[in-house]
């Protein structure tokens, strides 16, 4: 029982060993436009979906808005989505199945969403909070744009 034990511990310290998760990432130049938080182009809405916090730096959960891919954020990294106004449900992948919000947009705003993560039974688990513009540049300003999934899949 014990030997499985130490195996078990042995694994995980190899994992978190293993380093941080990474994504692909954008421009400093496109980094700092999207920095500048103005109003999205062409009547859309702007979704600026980031993961600030520092808990599970090699795990990486994937983020969908009305299920096409944007992509799996690492620490401190965010994605700028530009969408049509309306009803808009951003989701991530957790440890037992998604967990997603909802949001009306408008044209000409900005929204944001943290996505955290949070200690789970096997391995970490996500979740997604819509936040208020304040606390959505002040989360964003502490990340560096990722290149998204998004458009590849419109």
């Amino acid at each position: 029982m014990i030997a499985k034990f130490r195996v078990f511990i042995g694994i995980a310290l190899l994992s978190l060993l293993a380093g941080c998760a990474s994504v692909e990432m954008a421009s400093i130049e496109q980094d700092n436009l999207r920095k500048s938080f103005s109003e999205p182009s062409d009547e859309k809405a702007g979704l600026y979906l980031y993961r600030n916090g520092l808990l599970g730096t090699a795990v990486k959960r994937s983020l969908s808005i009305d299920g096409i891919p944007v992509g799996a954020p690492a620490v401190k990294t965010f994605f700028y989505i530009e969408v049509e106004p309306g009803s808009r449900v951003v989701a991530t992948e957790s440890e037992f199945g998604s967990n997603e919000v909802s949001l009306n947009t408008l044209p000409g705003q900005n929204y944001f969403v943290r996505q955290y993560l949070k200690m789970g039974l096997l391995t970490a688990g996500a979740n997604l909070k819509v936040v208020s513009p304040e606390e959505g540049q002040k989360g964003v300003l502490e990340c560096k744009l990722a290149k998204s999934d998004y458009e590849s899949w419109q």
